[in-house]
């Protein structure tokens, strides 16, 4: 096996990640009991998401989403949903600031070792660095999430 199958099977492997999550997204439903919400909206591509977030003493206790969009943007607020539960505000601030930087260059090098294991399963998601426009389907639902967290109710894919 060559380095470039073995670069092939990843980028696969990724590509289905990607797809089951923007199919069957295992965090999708406006969670009855929250404490913030807010809304983001891409009106490049017409990706649209909201997030509800339930708080758990000083971490994130759970987070639903509803969101419309590309596979890569529903995919995207699926897997923060699942990585960000259980988290400080703090920390999911790093860990969006990380996502963001791989997102936009594919790796995340100066990644806190905190963060090497949540960076892991959004990995899938490295490749959007490869399409420009795609980075903000990417990164939609954690602005959305963002805001949510400082009491807006509003968040761009700026």
């Amino acid at each position: 096996m060559s380095p470039s199958d073995s670069f092939d099977d990843l980028r696969d492997l990724y590509q289905e990640v990607i797809l089951d999550h923007g199919r069957r997204p295992r965090h999708a439903i406006r969670l009855a009991e929250f404490d913030t919400t807010a809304k983001g909206d891409n009106p490049m591509c017409g990706d649209r998401v909201q997030v509800w977030v339930k708080f758990a003493d000083d971490s994130i206790g759970r987070v639903g989403f509803e969101a419309r969009g590309c596979a890569i943007s529903v995919a995207s607020a699926d897997l923060m949903a699942e990585t960000v539960q259980g988290r400080s505000k703090t920390d999911t601030r790093a860990l969006f600031a990380a996502f963001r930087d791989m997102a936009r260059t594919g790796t995340c090098p100066v990644c806190d070792p905190s963060l090497a294991e949540p960076i892991e399963r959004l990995a899938p998601l490295s490749g959007v660095h490869e399409y420009p426009t795609r980075v903000k389907c990417a990164t939609l639902p954690w602005h959305a999430l963002i805001a949510a967290l400082d009491g807006a109710k509003e968040a761009s894919s700026e």
